[in-house]
């Protein structure tokens, strides 16, 4: 699985443009995977936006639903096309949500600190694709974040697990690179694309910068 450019959705933040349409113009500027984060909307509301998004990325990147592991199956029960799950740090769901989902389905799992790796290191093998790690810098699309680890805070939690990890966390243009040499398989943003004027040209920007 690639991951590189990684987009969580913001509503308020995409404003009158939309959540599709900004995930529309990522996924042109080269955004993997994208993942719905809508924590106050209700399940049908977020089924809703499932679908939109599926139609927008046109199977050129990944869906991952936040936390609602019953909008994703009730997503895939509709012949909507998702591909799992992001769940909160040390969720006792994952292994439930693999089970559910089917060995091919991505599960991704939160994880900031040395306990939290600790208790991932306990599920059977295979159950998490992913640790979304973080946060690299204070932001306030998250504003009840752990204290910010830093590119070499990143690097230590990196260094400890064999689990792809993915830099999340008021990620900037400098510091993609700084990320991938600490061990970053990818780089999660919000506010760098979803609030820019042009968020196809903030992501392309991201995803050159990313692979350079």
């Amino acid at each position: 699985m690639k991951l590189g450019l990684y987009v969580i959705t913001d509503r308020d933040l995409c404003g009158a443009r939309g959540v599709a349409e900004t995930v529309r113009r990522v996924v042109r500027g080269g955004a993997r995977i994208v993942q719905l984060r809508e924590k106050k909307a209700g399940f049908d509301d977020q089924l809703r936006q499932v679908e939109e998004l599926a139609e927008a990325i046109d199977g050129r990147a990944r869906l991952i639903v936040n936390d609602r592991l019953d909008v994703a199956i009730a997503a895939r029960d509709r012949g909507i096309p998702v591909d799992g799950v992001h769940l909160g740090q040390g969720d006792a769901r994952a292994l439930t949500s693999r089970q559910a989902l089917g060995r091919h389905a991505i599960v991704g799992l939160t994880a900031n600190t040395s306990a939290h790796l600790a208790a991932v290191s306990q599920l059977p093998a295979g159950t998490v694709d992913y640790l979304g790690v973080g946060v690299i810098r204070p932001t306030t699309t998250k504003p009840d974040h752990p204290p910010a680890l830093g590119v070499d805070g990143f690097a230590e939690l990196v260094a400890s697990t064999p689990i792809p990890c993915v830099a999340i966390g008021g990620i900037t243009l400098t510091d993609v690179a700084p990320l991938r040499r600490a061990g970053a398989a990818g780089i999660a943003v919000v506010s760098a694309v979803c609030a820019a004027e042009d968020p196809e040209s903030a992501a392309r920007t991201l995803t050159r910068e990313w692979e350079r």
